[in-house]
């Protein structure tokens, strides 16, 4: 009788093992760096591209087309098949050493878009401390195909700087 109960239960709850199974890989596999296929900006400087942010390497970046604020700017990566996000590393500014962090300007909010392969939109707003390094985001989204960030703000602004952003990096499962 005992089993019978419990083999009804599993039949009825077999929905919900997906779910357990699910989010104990979340919380127990390591993560994975996911590469972008596809590097796109809104406008870039000579020498900036949207691919440098995407290069590995946070001595080269990318940076919209006209100095200031860089404010409605926007850095688009997508993926060749969709993933399950759960972390970014963003390395503002021009560097992450310091004497050359500060010679451009560096974001200090970002709304990060995530697009699935349905075509559905979620977006999280993130705020940056203004040091040299990278910083860790949870950004979690599952089959993303495309993720977009838009500058809201930034720090050290003048006339003569662009606002710079040395490198994003995504990390999840495929």
């Amino acid at each position: 009788m005992l089993s019978l109960i419990l083999l009804a239960g599993a039949w009825f709850g077999r929905s919900q093992l997906s779910r357990v199974f699910h989010f104990t890989q979340d919380r127990t596999s390591k993560l994975e760096a996911l590469r972008p296929m596809d590097a796109r900006a809104s406008s870039a400087a000579p020498g900036h591209q949207a691919g440098a942010a995407f290069d590995g390497f946070n001595n080269r970046y990318w940076a919209p087309a006209k100095a200031g604020a860089g404010t409605g700017q926007y850095l688009e990566a997508e993926f060749e098949k969709p993933v399950k996000l759960r972390k970014m590393l963003i390395t503002s500014g021009s560097s992450a050493k310091e004497d050359e962090f500060l010679l451009q300007a560096r974001p200090s909010e970002l709304i990060v878009n995530l697009t699935d392969a349905d075509g559905k939109h979620s977006t999280k707003k993130i705020e940056l401390r203004d040091q040299p390094g990278e910083q860790s985001f949870d950004v979690r989204g599952s089959d993303v195909v495309a993720v977009r960030l838009t500058v809201e703000g930034a720090y050290g602004t003048r006339e003569n700087r662009r606002l710079a952003l040395a490198e994003v990096e995504f990390f999840g499962r495929r």
